[in-house]
């Protein structure tokens, strides 16, 4: 669940992407996993799905070994996109929590980097990682 104010828009990274809308301090908590608010799914919850759901699930969620399920957010964090650039990563995220790592300027983009928190996130979509730079 988001807790500060964000938007979508164009990213210069892929897509789109997640916006600050407001100033965000560093070590600012800036998203929760909500197990009320965001959905997660088993395996065999993804093996009933249909291909186009099980897609939606594996491209905008990702997998929490602790839980043993994959969350998919409920909100604008699956917006939230991947560098591997230091200098650009802004977000420190884990499974359960993400945290500003500098301060945020309003209309900058949210990057983390996603094997942060998901380490077969690239391998699960047959991607690498430059593929989203």
């Amino acid at each position: 669940m988001l807790l500060v104010r964000t938007v979508l828009g164009q990213s210069r990274k892929h897509g789109i992407g997640l916006f600050a809308d407001q100033f965000i301090p560093k070590d600012t908590p800036t998203w929760e996993y909500a197990p009320w608010f965001d959905i997660s799914f088993t395996q065999e919850d993804l093996d009933k799905m249909s291909a186009e759901a099980r897609e939606q699930v594996l491209w905008y969620g990702y997998f929490d070994k602790k839980i043993n399920k994959f969350v998919l957010p409920s909100d604008d964090l699956r917006f939230i996109n991947h560098s591997e650039n230091s200098g650009d990563i802004n977000i420190e995220s884990t499974p359960d929590r993400d945290v500003t790592l500098r301060d945020i300027q309003p209309g900058e983009e949210l990057l983390c980097n996603y094997n942060k928190f998901d380490d077969d996130f690239f391998n699960r979509k047959g991607l690498r990682p430059a593929d989203l730079l």
